[in-house]
């Protein structure tokens, strides 16, 4: 300053936008002076500093704990002799990718935006999407010592005010160390914790969770995750995607059909194989009967061993793909399906339709990203069941799961709906997919505040 008032700026290196603090915090306080200020007193003082300064983001602070806490959350402190009140300016710049198509959500039609680790740039994103007064964030600090922000965002006059308080106060009282990712705050709050089946929607792109808010649902955004949350989330939410809404109707039901037709058969058939080689073995037409008898007549394992094992390999080299640096796991892939599979098959320890079999059924599942961690556990089970009991174990399992579905809840939301309870009205956009002029009404079973989402001028 120039009265030589003595003045310190403190930062954490590294997240800190230091070219705006010294254009618009140091440079101008240079100029100042407080014998130019009429006064003396504290307060004058301090108005005459936030006067003088031109950042436009600028706070103070009375607790050394708030401080620090700022410091540590991006921003910087300023420090002035003679007063006690220490500035906040936010001037945070942490380091940021650029927004790109996420990896993991990849669309042919549709925006390519994806979220990224920064929270305030997903607000953007969304913000660019929702452009209403009405869209609502609410922030929680969650994590003793990494002190996570976590938004809470819905649509004011259209989310349901029950579920987006339940979902405050379950976030509000979280107790934990750190929270590094959006799957934290997930498995925490999630209301069946031990169900296979998710309760959270997760998705990386910007125009889905606007679309999913302007449903009335409520979204969670956590600083450091690029992965947006949704409450609640129903099963049928597996079988769509984002694409189904750039495409013709008919296409878009075509599309949800043929996935769930894909999930039937990457979760039973290498049940029904075993239980069918096992126990009922007239289930195949007789061609097929001696085509598996011919290949399986020398084996060493039994046809439950034998599918075991070849599932085992298939979740080895799936895991082990993802986890190796990209092209060596590229390269494994494409070794590991063949030439081990083959050399099995010579070797006459595996069959080949076990490896068919498997095989297809591992493709079925990836139609539908959403469903492959829920999807293997099932396969797995049923497998079990099938290998122990035979059909009539798949169709008591079956049952079994059915009747847990019927009865599950998401945050009050029954997990089958609109299929149970039934609303014709939400069958519209659920495995089938209607023109948009018949989607007028939003879906009645997340209980919106504002039922009308689509009105026609005459």
């Amino acid at each position: 300053m120039q009265d030589n008032t003595a003045c310190a700026i403190v930062y954490a290196d590294g997240v800190v936008n230091k070219e705006a603090l010294g254009d618009l915090v140091a440079r101008p306080l240079s100029k100042v002076s407080f014998s130019k200020n009429e006064g003396g007193r504290d307060e004058t003082k301090e108005d005459f500093i936030k006067t003088s300064l031109r950042f436009p983001e600028l706070k103070t602070a009375t607790d050394f704990k708030d401080a620090v806490k700022e410091i540590l959350d991006g921003n910087s402190a300023l420090l002035i002799d003679g007063i006690k009140t220490v500035f906040i300016v936010g001037a945070k710049m942490p380091p940021t990718r650029a927004v790109i198509e996420p990896p993991t959500d990849v669309a042919v039609k549709g925006p390519r935006e994806g979220f990224i680790e920064d929270i305030k740039i997903n607000m953007g994103l969304l913000r660019k999407r929702l452009k209403t007064p009405n869209l609502r964030f609410e922030t929680v600090r969650v994590g003793k010592q990494s002190d996570t922000a976590v938004n809470i965002c819905y649509l004011n006059g259209v989310a349901d005010n029950g579920l987006k308080d339940e979902l405050l106060k379950k976030i509000q009282a979280l107790q934990i160390d750190n929270v590094s990712d959006s799957s934290y705050i997930a498995a925490l709050i999630s209301p069946r914790k031990h169900s296979v089946f998710r309760t959270l929607g997760t998705t990386e792109k910007p125009d889905v969770f606007a679309a999913k808010l302007s449903e009335g649902r409520v979204g969670i955004l956590v600083d450091g995750s690029p992965i947006a949350l949704t409450a609640p989330y129903l099963l049928t939410e597996d079988l769509q995607s984002s694409e189904d809404y750039f495409v013709s109707p008919f296409a878009a039901t075509s599309f949800r059909f043929l996935r769930a037709l894909a999930l039937l058969v990457a979760i039973f058939l290498p049940a029904f194989y075993i239980s069918a080689q096992l126990f009922k073995m007239q289930l195949f037409p007789l061609g097929l009967t001696l085509t598996i008898a011919s290949s399986v007549r020398e084996l060493p394992l039994s046809p439950s061993l034998e599918m075991f094992v070849v599932l085992l390999l298939l979740e080895i080299l799936k895991e082990a793909s993802i986890r190796m640096p990209k092209y060596v796991g590229m390269s494994l892939s494409v070794v590991g399906a063949l030439v081990l599979g083959e050399t099995a098959v010579s070797a006459g320890f595996l069959s080949t339709p076990a490896i068919i079999i498997v095989a297809f059924s591992g493709i079925c599942l990836y139609t539908v990203p959403n469903f492959v961690e829920t999807g293997s556990i099932l396969r797995w089970l049923f497998l079990i069941v099938a290998g122990s009991v035979g059909p009539f174990g798949i169709v008591l399992f079956s049952a079994f799961l059915l009747y847990y579905l019927l009865s599950a809840d998401v945050f009050g939301t029954p997990i089958l709906a609109p299929f149970s309870p039934l609303l014709p009205r939400d069958l519209r956009d659920s495995v089938l997919k209607y023109d948009m002029r018949t989607l007028s009404k939003r879906p009645r079973f997340l209980r919106p505040k504002n039922k009308t989402r689509l009105t026609e001028k005459e």
